[in-house]
């Protein structure tokens, strides 16, 4: 009798038990929390490196979590956010506002967090002794105006300015078209674009007279263990917001110059949250954009974190 009893209670435990599971579980199935649970999440490619890093450290902090990211483009990652195909981009702008309005309108709270500014790095071969660039001959270049390196650098020759791009829906060209072109296109008769940042690098590697365009964070990638940017034949640019360029007037997308404003080429990156379920993509998010160890990733891969607190300290060389 009493055995019977028993297993009535355990019976009766079980089936309370998978009756309130199953009504905590969510519609959507999904069963992830703010540090805990599997999603997947889409990033520009031109931040995989960083991103990767990120993704490294919060793992090992939440060995509960997994986050998988897809990288891709900047336009097909915004579409799939706005087709609900994932909670969570990784890209250099806000919402439009005919995105916000659709995502409210469909009772949705998009919300975009910034994280961090890059700057975008132009390279060229290292067999190319002309290094510094004004803004205005870069727009010339890009608009078609200029086509030749003797244009700009009178005894050059290199012949044709070859351009190339990570990719023709990218992050880097939309940068290059709303913030250098006034939204018009790029004209230059040589534009190439490939498929990612690292063959950005490799292209500029086998062609001597071609120009790169890539974000900065590739050019101090850590989890690089062949360190391809220094040890490529490829130099980076110095930009200047003077024209013409000078070497005085003219810098490098290194840290300090992203924060004290002196380099001209510098974006916001941004994730772009669609996630009502508040889960495990705001968790990961505001590791990125909060958490001191989140933010110190950013700043020793050589970009600038969002909420920089940054000491800047004045050495003296003493040459004697």
């Amino acid at each position: 009798m009493r055995n019977g009893i028993f297993n009535f209670i355990i019976g009766l435990t079980l089936i309370l038990g998978l009756a309130l599971s199953c009504k905590d579980k969510p519609k959507n199935g999904r069963t992830d929390t703010y540090s805990s649970g599997t999603i997947k999440f889409v990033s520009d490619e031109s931040f995989c490196p960083i991103i990767e890093e990120e993704i490294e450290v919060f793992q090992s902090i939440y060995p509960d979590a997994k986050v998988i990211p897809q990288y891709t483009n900047e336009l097909d990652a915004v579409n799939m956010l706005m087709r609900g195909k994932t909670c969570l981009v990784i890209t250099t702008r806000k919402f439009t506002e005919r995105e916000f309005k659709n995502l409210k309108d469909r009772k949705f709270l998009p919300v975009a967090i910034p994280l961090a500014y890059d700057g975008l790095a132009l390279i060229v071969n290292n067999t190319n002794p002309d290094t510094i660039i004004s803004i205005k001959d870069l727009r010339l270049i890009l608009s078609g105006k200029v086509s030749k390196w003797e244009k700009l650098y009178p005894g050059s020759k290199l012949g044709d300015i070859e351009v190339a791009f990570d990719n023709k829906q990218s992050s880097t060209v939309h940068f290059c078209v709303d913030s250098l072109l006034g939204g018009r296109p790029i004209n230059s008769p040589n534009i190439y674009a490939v498929n990612k940042s690292a063959e950005v690098i490799d292209f500029v590697e086998k062609h001597p007279n071609s120009i790169g365009i890539i974000g900065s964070n590739w050019l101090n990638d850590k989890r690089d263990t062949t360190n391809v940017t220094f040890k490529r034949n490829i130099r980076v640019m110095a930009v200047s917001k003077i024209h013409p360029a000078t070497v005085e007037s003219s810098w490098k997308p290194y840290q300090f110059y992203l924060y004290n404003g002196n380099y001209p080429l510098v974006r916001t990156i941004y994730a772009l949250l669609n996630d009502p379920y508040h889960g495990l993509p705001w968790g990961f998010t505001n590791f990125i954009a909060a958490d001191h160890r989140g933010q110190l990733i950013i700043h020793k891969a050589g970009l600038l974190p969002y909420r920089a607190n940054m000491a800047v300290r004045e050495v003296f060389v003493n040459n004697e």
